[in-house]
């Protein structure tokens, strides 16, 4: 297993970043690629261990992601084994007014204009301060996303921060105009939010937002942009499902 595990590209993980998030990537490639098919067993934990060069904790962790995403299961005593290929993605809310899905899709349409490009910039033109705001930042997300936090205001900050980073002013006056409005979720009612499902969605935002900063902190401005590209693709399509 290990073997045909590596002949289909799997690396050891950088020390750099979020361990669980690398392994997971990784794993989660694999499957919606094919190369583990739907009824297959990943190896066990000792054996992604060695693989990726990580503990047992962090396995754990990223297995444990790849359950959030409906991509896999674990029974005692038979491992865990793949259970579909396409992620089932968790949604922040039940049901959203269209007035407020429109309004959410019009700010998202503009970001995705703008942002891909933020992030390319910042890649290239970030200094050692940006360098340490972006890293508070993300650990600012992470925190609040595990106290249960909607983490709103830590994902504006993670954001302006990329935009503080291009050095361009007119980049942070645009994030500036629209303060937390740029956030989706702040357009949310509470009463609107499920808990869960949200707990779920903020974890993948934080993956999302790990592979961003991971490319902008290694000065690759080509991953810079195309992971922020993912990033508000995916938000675009999941509050344009409400649509339906």
């Amino acid at each position: 297993m290990k073997q045909a595990m590596n002949q289909l590209g799997v690396s050891r993980v950088s020390q750099h970043g979020s361990l669980s998030g690398q392994v997971s990537r990784q794993l989660e490639t694999l499957i919606v690629e094919g190369r583990i098919p739907v009824g297959d067993k990943l190896p066990p934990e000792n054996g992604l261990c060695e693989m990726f060069g990580v503990s047992r904790t962090v396995v754990r962790e990223a297995i444990t992601h790849l359950k959030s995403l409906g991509l896999v299961e674990t029974r005692r005593g038979i491992g865990t084994r793949v259970l579909r290929s396409r992620p089932v993605e968790a949604l922040p809310a039940k049901r959203i007014s269209l007035t407020t899905v429109e309004d959410i899709l019009h700010i998202l349409e503009l970001r995705l204009t703008l942002e891909p490009e933020a992030a390319a910039l910042a890649a290239t033109r970030h200094d050692a301060e940006d360098r340490r705001r972006l890293e508070a930042a993300h650990r600012a997300f992470v925190a609040a996303c595990r106290h249960d936090s909607q983490a709103r205001e830590e994902d504006f900050a993670f954001h302006f921060a990329i935009a503080r980073a291009t050095h361009n002013p007119v980049f942070a006056t645009f994030y500036e105009q629209f303060d937390l409005g740029a956030i989706p979720r702040a357009k949310l009612l509470d009463v609107e939010l499920d808990v869960e499902a949200t707990r779920h969605y903020l974890e993948r935002v934080g993956q999302e937002h790990d592979v961003i900063l991971e490319a902008i902190l290694a000065r690759h401005p080509a991953a810079a942009r195309d992971a922020m590209l993912e990033h508000l693709s995916r938000a675009r399509d999941n509050y344009a499902s409400y649509r339906q």
